[in-house]
């Protein structure tokens, strides 16, 4: 599934939430296509010319979002829509006449598809799949050609099912294999076969492709369109702007329940939020599988509405509803006999998602001369607020974090924005000021070249200590604000892979709806989400593609795969601008970074992990060169066994080594929890376990199949990433100590 349709039409889980908006009438989506293509001519930083060229990138785009593997097209369509339309898009757009043709490739792309799952019930019919020929199928077909016509699609499909089931058949005998190896249950013994699996998979796919209607089909087009003047540019329903506004301030109106999508139809409960509307209600239980709601509790049969085989995101929109209203769901018990079911009625209330709230750690370590460091590690999954009503932002819950870890006088702090892809701009200028003394965070230009300096607000900084920063290539946009200031300022180690994930630009919401003309319907016209600046570090430099370059990095498969800004279609390019007039770095000699890298190249080339880590890398970025996938069983077979093999005898020399990590970390680290909710109560610092996950917000249905993979986790909860954090912050504490005793010794100032 391609991106497009990941975000758009097939999730596979999502968390019940959202408040209810019900809407006799909806805006004219040809108005407000014209609408959006005049705004983003106004305000897009790139000021691309609107004419036929870009006419050609809106087409193409639009094409690949609906057929990103160009398995349903063929190039006799692609052709043919070309010479229709690919110079007429941004025509029809300004002339308000947008939906005919976007509806039309729609029902071509919906067509095509019927076609290909027709054709798949007649190959699985069939059966007749030879497994010892030497065929293969393209891994990705990003850069593959549309097949010629309908001959030749028959055939690439043909080799696509076959690779399904052969894919299909080979983990169903993995988990046969694994299951009487480790003298466990099989998972798959009552499973259907692989070919009804893989029927019901595509036939799931095929009720989500024919379930739109005028609104959603705008949605695909609207976003097409944006997204070719940059990857982040977007065109947002009004659906989707509820989630985004309710992901940035972490708060859902809900049953604060997470949902998976069963090949069957069936929508599975994989998830239930500890103390949320759900849990407190009691009888919606984990493995529950969900086939009809009705949205008003009324009572009545025909307001129970049929789920099987529909969207996660159409199915959130049943359940979703005002806070204190309820929802009915029509549900089949987990473990239940044939047929059983149950009508479970559950009032909707606010569900916090306190797993994407800041929080903190002190660690006590003891060092091998006797003594004790208190490290600190702060976790921020992203820079979240409420835009609306201001009740939660970010850098207060930090700010709060930060002073109790003063409090608990560490010695040096960790900040770790692993997989933080971003947030309010507002809320990185404030939190940076809490590390540097008042001055540039971000310099921010516009289309027209015009630059405004964004200074931090704190007179003085809160912590001032010692810090390691930890990023991947998920770290982004004001992760990287965040990141790059401290960098430049020479305040902070950024330790993580080799970059961050290189977003440098803008982006601002605009209600198109208030552009449509006077008494124009304007229920549900969507938003444009579009590029209206770029940000720059304090140096000068932006992060747009390059991202923010680790100081210290550490060995990564994501380094291997095509994440980043730069893997996107349309990104803006790099540049730099002056620095910041005041900007005004401290001495860059107090990080030690020469010392520091060495003696973390020491650990790093004697970590067995990250020895497995690079061998992975080189595997991988073969694999993706190479490009293909044998469809030869015995081909196939040999590939797990040798595989399956190499995991057995890591995991064996992993056992070994952990437990003597295990045991020398329990004499000498110490782990506190700083949550929000225990800052609130003003309790003490209680001593946790950070392997045990029993203490975690939400409880998880359990995987049978994941419970066959032996290997072992992480000792004490460290993965090696962290844990060198860890390891390089302690030898930054050291190495400012020793330095602060060698400069009063001389009679020198303080180092910095």
């Amino acid at each position: 599934m391609s991106k497009f349709w990941f975000r758009k039409a097939a999730s596979t889980a999502a968390l019940i939430a959202f408040s209810c908006s019900a809407c006799a009438q909806q805006a004219d989506f040809n108005e407000v296509g014209r609408q959006m293509a005049i705004m983003l001519q106004n305000s897009h930083f790139a000021r691309l010319p609107f004419n036929a060229e870009l006419s050609k990138r809106f087409l193409d785009d639009y094409l690949k979002d609906l057929d990103f593997q160009k398995l349903y097209f063929t190039q006799e369509d692609v052709d043919g829509f070309n010479q229709k339309y690919a110079d007429q898009l941004h025509t029809l757009l300004l002339h308000g006449n947008c939906l005919p043709a976007a509806t039309e490739i729609y029902q071509r792309f919906e067509k095509r598809v019927e076609e290909r799952v027709s054709f798949t019930e007649t190959l699985l019919k069939q059966g007749d799949f030879d497994f010892n020929k030497d065929e293969s199928v393209m891994v990705s077909r990003k850069d593959a050609q549309w097949p010629k016509n309908d001959k030749d699609a028959a055939n690439l499909w043909r080799l696509q099912i076959k690779e399904a089931v052969l894919g299909e058949t080979l983990r169903r005998e993995l988990l046969a294999k694994l299951s009487k190896e480790q003298g466990k249950a099989d998972p798959g013994h009552d499973d259907r076969s692989p070919s009804e699996k893989v029927s019901l998979r595509y036939k799931r796919f095929l009720k989500s492709v024919k379930d739109v209607d005028d609104e959603e089909v705008a949605n695909y087009f609207l976003s097409a369109v944006a997204r070719a003047y940059d990857p982040h540019t977007d065109y947002m329903s009004f659906r989707e702007m509820n989630r985004f506004k309710d992901g940035m301030k972490n708060e859902l109106v809900g049953i604060g329940a997470l949902l998976q999508g069963e090949e069957d139809g069936a929508t599975k409960i994989m998830g239930i939020v500890v103390g949320g509307p759900a849990d407190r209600e009691g009888k919606l239980k984990l493995n529950d599988r969900v086939i009809a709601v009705d949205m008003l509790n009324t009572g009545k049969a025909e307001d129970m509405i049929d789920i099987m085989f529909m969207k996660i995101d159409k199915v959130v929109d049943y359940i979703r509803g005002k806070e204190g209203s309820s929802v009915a769901l029509k549900v089949e018990p987990a473990g239940g006999a044939p047929g059983e079911t149950k009508i479970v009625t559950i009032e909707r209330g606010k569900v916090e998602m306190k797993d994407e709230q800041a929080s903190g750690d002190v660690i006590e370590m003891k060092t091998e001369e006797g003594g004790t460091r208190r490290l600190g590690v702060l976790t921020l999954p992203s820079f979240y607020a409420d835009f609306e009503e201001g009740k939660i932002r970010c850098s207060v819950d930090v700010e709060r974090i930060l002073n109790r870890l003063n409090e608990e006088k560490i010695d040096g702090l960790v900040m770790d924005l692993r997989n933080n892809g971003g947030g309010s701009l507002e809320e990185v200028r404030r939190m940076t000021g809490f590390f540097v003394e008042r001055g540039p965070v971000v310099q921010v230009k516009n289309t027209l070249g015009q630059v405004q300096v964004k200074d931090s607000d704190n007179g003085k900084p809160i912590y001032t200590g010692p810090m390691v920063v930890l990023t991947d290539k998920s770290s982004a946009s004001a992760s990287e604000i965040l990141a790059g200031a401290l960098q430049d300022f020479n305040r902070a180690v950024v330790i993580g892979e080799s970059s961050t994930f290189g977003k440098g630009t803008v982006q601002q919401p605009m209600d198109i709806g208030r552009m449509l003309p006077l008494f124009s319907e304007r229920n549900r016209a969507g938003f444009l989400k579009v590029t209206i600046q770029k940000f720059y570090r304090p140096s000068g430099s932006s992060t747009q593609m390059d991202g923010v370059v680790s100081d210290l990095k550490v060995p990564s498969l994501m380094d291997a795969m095509e994440v980043g800004e730069e893997f996107l279609d349309h990104a803006l390019p790099h540049d730099r601008i002056r620095s910041a007039a005041d900007f005004k770095p401290l001495d860059a000699q107090a990080l030690f970074l020469p010392r520091l890298k060495e003696l973390s190249q020491e650990r790093l080339n004697a970590c067995k992990d990250f020895s497995y880590v690079i061998q992975d890398v080189m595997k991988a970025k073969e694999r993706l060169k190479v490009n293909q996938l044998s469809l030869n069983k015995a081909s196939r077979v040999k590939e797990l066994e040798e595989s399956d093999l190499l995991q057995k005898e890591r995991n064996a020399e992993r056992r070994n080594r952990f437990v003597k990590i295990a045991e020398k970390d329990k004499k000498s680290l110490k782990f506190f929890k700083v949550t929000l909710d225990e800052l609130e109560k003003g309790a003490d610092l209680k001593a946790y376990d950070p392997s045990d996950e029993s203490g975690t917000y939400m409880r998880r249905a359990k995987d049978e199949t994941a419970d066959l993979d032996q290997t072992p986790k992480w000792p004490t909860g460290l993965d090696p990433v962290k844990r060198e954090s860890l390891s390089v912050l302690k030898d930054l504490v050291d190495l400012t100590e020793n330095a602060r005793l060698a400069g009063m010794l001389k009679s020198t100032p303080e180092v910095r």
